[in-house]
């Protein structure tokens, strides 16, 4: 039984995996993909597969009827994130899908304050000035000690990250619609967009659906603290890039480190390269190489139990 591969993680490290298939009698198929495949290449793919091991791609509705007409039998969602995979659409086929939950909190956190700090003491600014420019720039930049963050999503990297940013000597305000206390990470509770006018940072960690989509817009503007840093390490339409750019315009935001985007990868002419002072990632947050062999594993060992051969 053949078993697609389209997430780019799992396949920088594909040569270590191929024997983990083989063992339990499948091949491996890894996509030729960058970020992730248009559904046209996947509806063409897709049903010659017996199984398929998802990336951030669309795995839509037309994609699955395709599968199923085709040799498609499971598939699994590498990693958290889920607003890519119409479920419903698996299961009116009886067709199994998970997700692999859980197993990035650290890794997307470390990646948040790496770019907090980066932010606040402008150390990649810093960096291409001196790369770039020859020139040997002081910033005066800020401390996280004493100021006040912001987190959007009290998930497991909610919590992982708000864990890190206290270590630091910052003041947490926690927003998740269903957030619950966790010992030893002492936060408040904020009802969005409540408060924003405290902090210091704004940190999204939070899934994307309905009620995050668009949720940092041109109408909570007003509403921020004038200097306030914003980070997302979440998914790219939680912020409406056009509110952004307007207030990093204005001063209102002073600078911004977002690992994903609305459109990936960052297209040339997004106006968002003009700022020196932002940091920009390649939706990459999750990728160290210990978390990726740790749910790779995760996501053969399902994908072989749904095909009958774990």
């Amino acid at each position: 039984m053949r078993v697609l591969v389209t997430c780019p993680p799992m396949l920088g490290l594909i040569e270590e995996f191929i024997p983990a298939f083989e063992s339990r009698g499948l091949e491996c198929v890894p996509a030729k993909v960058t970020q992730v495949m248009t559904e046209a290449e996947l509806i063409d793919l897709v049903p010659q597969m017996d199984g398929w091991i998802i990336g951030d791609d669309p795995a839509t509705r037309k994609v699955v009827d395709a599968g199923v007409r085709g040799r498609l039998k499971a598939a699994v969602k590498w990693g958290v994130g889920v607003d890519n995979v119409d479920f419903p659409a698996f299961k009116d086929h009886g067709i199994p899908v998970e997700n692999t939950p859980g197993v990035f909190g650290g890794e997307v956190a470390d990646v948040a304050l790496t770019y907090a700090l980066g932010l606040a003491r402008e150390t990649y600014f810093i960096d291409r000035e001196i790369r770039f420019r020859n020139a040997w720039p002081k910033p005066s930049g800020i401390s996280l000690a004493g100021r006040t963050v912001a987190i959007v999503g009290f998930g497991d990297i909610g919590r992982q990250t708000a864990r890190r940013i206290l270590a630091c000597g910052s003041k947490v305000i926690a927003y998740d619609p269903f957030f619950k206390p966790a010992d030893g990470i002492p936060v408040d509770q904020g009802v969005w967009p409540e408060r924003l006018d405290e902090a210091d940072f704004l940190i999204f960690t939070c899934p994307l659906n309905a009620g995050t989509r668009g949720m940092f817009n041109a109408s909570i503007i007003p509403r921020l603290k004038p200097g306030v840093r914003v980070i997302n390490v979440a998914r790219g339409p939680v912020i409406v890039e056009s509110a952004l750019v307007d207030a990093l315009l204005s001063g209102v935001v002073h600078s911004a480190a977002l690992d994903v985007f609305e459109v990936e990868p960052l297209p040339v002419g997004s106006p968002l390269r003009s700022f020196d002072r932002c940091i920009f990632g390649s939706h990459n947050g999750s990728n160290s190489a210990d978390a990726v062999r740790r749910v790779s594993q995760i996501a053969i060992e399902k994908i072989a139990r749904f095909l009958g051969v774990s």
